[in-house]
């Protein structure tokens, strides 16, 4: 392979990293089913411990993720304990804690929110379980008998999703909120019990007028999380 093509497709990838970011704000314009099924194409190439390929997608039409957004923010408001199929982090220290607030603080600010303002951040966080006015959405779940590894491959397969979105325009954001509550939308969309959900994704076409799309998170230094040995 020629230096031209390494160093252009190496670009095409820098580019698609680096523009890509979570949309908190969505145009209603649903995306083409032709359109998802390029992104699905893509992402399904994700290599997989042993080609087991263990994600299992549910993708939700406009009218589809309407209801749900609707009925998921209810049971969300009278159910605020998590009810995921995956552990959640027991708590974030250190660096992570800090990454964790730092973003936070930067979409409070962009937002117009006091950092004191309980109420208007707890509403703000309620926007998760609205999917950000998102007009489709991606379940994505795994077969819970083949444990953490899958998940970790169904991770590589979001990366993927996210990536091959953002080529062809489809702004995402993917939600480990959604799992908060997997056991309601496994019911909600008729997924089977030995599956368990990892997360969602909700995507479409971003409205980039909204000041929740106008800040972008940082990422950590090279020397900060590796080293060689």
């Amino acid at each position: 392979m020629s230096d031209a093509v390494v160093n252009s497709d190496l670009g095409a990838l820098q580019r698609l990293m680096s523009q890509r970011f979570s949309c908190r704000a969505y145009r209603p314009d649903s995306v083409p089913e032709d359109v998802i099924r390029s992104i699905l194409e893509v992402a399904g190439k994700t290599p997989s411990w042993c080609n087991v390929q263990p994600w299992r997608l549910v993708i939700a039409s406009r009218e589809t993720t309407d209801a749900f957004r609707a009925a998921l923010t209810d049971y969300a408001t009278r159910h605020p304990e998590i009810e995921s199929d995956l552990p959640f982090p027991r708590e974030y220290r250190g660096i992570y804690a800090e990454r964790r607030r730092t973003s936070g603080y930067a979409l409070y600010d962009a937002l117009g929110i006091d950092r004191r303002d309980k109420a208007r951040r707890e509403a703000q966080s309620f926007e998760n379980f609205r999917m950000f006015g998102a007009p489709h959405v991606a379940i994505v779940t795994m077969p819970a008998d083949l444990g953490p590894y899958a998940a970790v491959d169904c991770g590589g397969f979001v990366t993927a999703f996210l990536l091959a979105a953002q080529a062809l325009g489809v702004a995402t954001t993917p939600q480990a909120a959604l799992a908060r509550h997997a056991a309601f939308v496994r019911t909600y969309f008729g997924i089977d019990d030995g599956l368990a959900m990892v997360c969602g994704v909700s995507f479409g076409y971003a409205n980039l007028e909204h000041p929740a799309n106008l800040f972008r998170t940082t990422r950590a230094p090279l020397d900060e999380v590796m080293r060689f040995a």
